[in-house]
């Protein structure tokens, strides 16, 4: 019997797609989003209308931060597999309102340990970020290094969310894995991101803020990469196990924790990323350099190994074919 799978931000950008996946390969899900402005509602609301189309979805509206409307969906659910992508996002709006961040990343995370907990559920995988490497100068970045020096304080948000999981996956032996997303993009993508926000504006003919003078690296990571990892990784459950048999595993030795990062594996120059969208868009980009912004990082760059030992992880997506895929889909939905 396949398990059904509850997705805690079902509506955001990561959520949608890996809901749409799960569906699509015949699994019951049930969405839980809040529906909040951080940005247009209209796109998710979107989301939330495709995924409705399927027999086996169902969705509750609500606030992680409130235990007793989340206790109440996941019980009337009943899942095997929880699936918590749900986050206040975002690095400069974290400087601006970090009471966001603490309430939903880490009073929410809580609230999903407590219910995890409750139900006894086979896999609870939880959403984390590369940002929480921050000053790390060692790349590429592997889950072993230390991840001491976060610059924002959303990273010290989902830094806190995995040293609280941990805690509770020792303490009650809830399987836990934390995924390190880096810098992920496409179709249906959010609209505070970077790549979406320079394609609005140069539709617009406006200027484009690059940041550092555009002397910036990222690890971008096509979103259909990130949603076929986290398909492989449902049965990958981590067991404590005090002979590590795997090369540089992030499997706790005292509780069934693992962390894991999940990327693209190749860093890409910021002014290639913007060239690639001007030649695609076909429209000469206007552009203003900047210094460095508070809480951003000059580069990011995964080391998926301990991914692809586990689950034969293989990112394929080249971020050139990426960036043709996000406009095709934003010409098309924005008419």
């Amino acid at each position: 019997m396949k398990p059904k799978i509850f997705i805690s931000g079902s509506s955001g950008f990561i959520g949608f797609h890996v809901a749409k996946k799960f569906l699509d390969k015949g699994l019951r899900v049930h969405g839980f989003d809040s529906m909040n402005n951080y940005y247009d509602v209209n796109l998710k609301k979107s989301r939330l209308s495709i995924l409705k189309k399927y027999k086996n979805f169902s969705f509750s509206k609500g606030n992680l931060e409130n235990y007793k409307v989340l206790l109440s969906s996941i019980i009337k659910f009943k899942p095997k597999i929880i699936i918590h992508l749900a986050a206040q996002a975002g690095v400069r709006y974290s400087i601006k309102n970090p009471d966001n961040y603490l309430n939903s990343n880490i009073l929410g995370t809580f609230n999903i340990l407590k219910v995890a907990h409750i139900l006894k559920v086979k896999h609870l995988v939880i959403g984390s970020s590369s940002s929480v490497y921050g000053a790390n100068k060692k790349f590429p970045f592997k889950e072993i290094h230390k991840t001491d020096h976060q610059i924002s304080f959303y990273a010290a948000t989902k830094k806190s969310t995995e040293v609280l999981a941990h805690a509770y996956s020792s303490l009650w032996k809830v399987p836990i894995t934390m995924l390190r997303f880096f810098t992920v993009y496409g179709p249906f993508g959010r609209p505070d991101m970077a790549y979406f926000k320079f394609t609005n504006k140069i539709l617009k003919g406006q200027k484009i803020d690059i940041y550092n003078n555009g002397k910036m690296y990222r690890d971008y990571t096509y979103i259909d990469d990130i949603v076929d990892g986290i398909y492989k990784l449902l049965n990958k459950i981590p067991k404590i196990n005090s002979k590590r048999r795997i090369k540089d595993d992030s499997l706790s030795p005292v509780a069934p924790f693992r962390i894991l990062n999940i990327g693209n594996t190749k860093k890409i120059y910021l002014l290639d990323f913007i060239n690639t969208l001007e030649k695609n868009l076909n429209i000469k980009v206007k552009r203003k350099y900047l210094p460095m912004q508070k809480g951003d990082v000059y580069s990011t760059l995964s080391d998926c190994s301990l991914l692809k030992r586990l689950t034969n992880y293989n990112p394929k997506t080249n971020y050139k074919v990426g960036i043709k895929k996000f406009i095709d889909w934003y010409l098309f939905y924005y008419n």
